[in-house]
């Protein structure tokens, strides 16, 4: 593959380095110009994955622990493509969350929510041969999160993956369609253009509903052009 065959995002599609709204970003934004660097061989190639290293239950997040847990069940699948709308194969997404009371569980996540023993909200998968994947797992819920005056983030989903190169790697998120706490958002605001920020919410999907079961959303995720996916 040609190295030429990379093209930067698109500005306009993705968040700014420092968005005082969103304050870590004033903290962590660069103070000085970036220098961009030519591609080379090493981020237009590799790395690979082995296919072993996904479990067999590590696309279901309801099936990790012995019992079940709460929330509202729901499937989430989509396909990844490149710039061009080819699919991306046997390519490897992480997902994580929140469990359904908006509560991660890490060390530094002292949100008084109620902590799942039955969900630990990280999975894995492994794009088929059409670039599609699927995830089970529980709703999301919103939290606080001391940015500003009664901060909440919107329920999400983090997806992070690589494509075919390390140039391709993207880290997202995935939000609901319909929710109120969105335009409050500086995360998802930050985005300054609108058709961007809207790639980055999931459709509701009747087909991927499973009855009496759980309900089904689909989330394309584009690693690169005009079309992508906005990233952090």
């Amino acid at each position: 593959m040609a190295e030429n065959s990379y093209r930067r995002p698109d500005p306009r599609s993705q968040p700014p380095y420092l968005y005082p709204a969103y304050r870590s970003t004033v903290q962590r934004a660069p103070s000085k110009p970036l220098i961009f660097l030519p591609h080379t061989h090493s981020e237009t190639s590799g790395p690979v994955f082995g296919q072993d290293a996904v479990g067999e239950t590590d696309h279901d997040l309801t099936r990790q622990h012995p019992g079940e847990p709460r929330g509202e069940r729901i499937v989430v699948t989509g396909r990844v493509m490149d710039d061009n709308g080819r699919p991306v194969p046997h390519t490897l997404i992480e997902i994580w969350q929140t469990n359904a009371a908006g509560r991660y569980r890490h060390a530094k996540d002292n949100h008084a929510a109620p902590l799942d023993p039955n969900f630990t909200g990280a999975g894995r998968a492994l794009t088929d041969a059409s670039g599609a994947y699927r995830f089970v797992t529980i709703k999301p819920g919103a939290y606080p999160w001391g940015n500003h005056h009664n901060a909440w983030r919107p329920a999400h989903i983090h997806f992070s993956l690589f494509g075919p190169a390390l140039a391709t790697r993207l880290i997202t998120q995935m939000y609901f369609p319909g929710d109120p706490l969105m335009p409050f958002d500086p995360v998802l605001q930050s985005i300054p253009d609108e058709r961007a920020r809207q790639r980055l919410v999931a459709s509701f999907d009747q087909e991927t509903v499973q009855p009496e079961c759980a309900l089904g959303y689909h989330f394309d995720i584009v690693l690169r052009g005009r079309e992508g996916t906005p990233f952090e």
